[in-house]
């Protein structure tokens, strides 16, 4: 009797697993075929990996966001103080991790070569307008997080936003001459924000992205005794970057 319900049960459950499996597979046929059907057909090598790494090459642009003092309007030697756009670009390493079918959670440490100027002109006429040049190479610590939409052609568009640490490894703001200088801290943090659109081929994802970044504190490091520095009350760091990311 024992034997007999036993063989009942394995046809009753046997049947079970195989319908389960039966409309696994065709659900999974049928994600597939509409896949096929919207031109992805690199895409879903893609889709099967639960994290990928890559490099990034990027263009930047940088610049200070100057906030005058109380001493601006009473001093009488500096008659503008104003920020300068500097050239620059970023070399790093993309590491990518999937957080569900929309989401990824991504980590690109960088090297960043960027100048910022801060651009004075003297309140006597009789002399030419100067600046304070800021050449720094940074090591950079972004943390993202990405939203995809549906792929289409192989091809979907994203947007990101994150933080930024930020060390400049090459600041003055030690040197023997940093007292007669305006002297900015060597740490800053970020926040990020940006968009992008992958293109997924045989062998790597190609991804184009802009970015634009906020510093979060003054990274002015006050010196009452210099005038270029006491007619300025703080300087948040600002920064655009077009980055071409290849990834796999």
């Amino acid at each position: 009797m024992q034997t007999i319900k036993f063989r009942n049960l394995l046809h009753l459950y046997g049947y079970k697993i195989t319908l389960t499996a039966l409309l696994f597979c065709l659900s999974a046929s049928s994600a597939k075929s509409q896949n096929y059907a919207r031109g992805n057909y690199n895409f879903l090598d893609f889709q099967q990996k639960a994290y990928y790494f890559g490099i990034t090459l990027g263009y930047n642009t940088s610049r200070f966001r100057v906030f005058h003092s109380n001493d601006f309007i009473l001093n009488d030697s500096i008659a503008t103080a104003q920020a300068v756009t500097g050239p620059g670009f970023n070399l790093g390493i993309v590491s990518n991790l999937k957080v569900g079918q929309y989401f990824d959670f991504r980590f690109l440490p960088t090297l960043s070569f960027a100048e910022r100027n801060i651009g004075y002109t003297a309140a006597n006429s009789d002399r030419r307008p100067y600046s304070r040049k800021v050449e720094s190479v940074f090591v950079e610590l972004p943390f993202h997080i990405r939203y995809k939409s549906a792929p289409f052609k192989d091809k979907r568009v994203f947007v990101i936003a994150g933080v930024k640490y930020s060390f400049d490894v090459a600041s003055d703001s030690r040197t023997r001459q940093a007292n007669e200088l305006v002297r900015i801290a060597p740490t800053d943090f970020s926040f990020e924000v940006g968009a992008g659109i992958q293109f997924f081929f045989p062998f790597f994802i190609f991804s184009p992205e802009f970015k634009v970044s906020q510093g979060l504190g003054n990274v002015l490091i006050y010196n009452n005794n210099l005038d270029q520095s006491s007619v300025i009350e703080k300087i948040i760091s600002r920064t655009f970057t077009v980055s071409l990311h290849f990834e796999g």
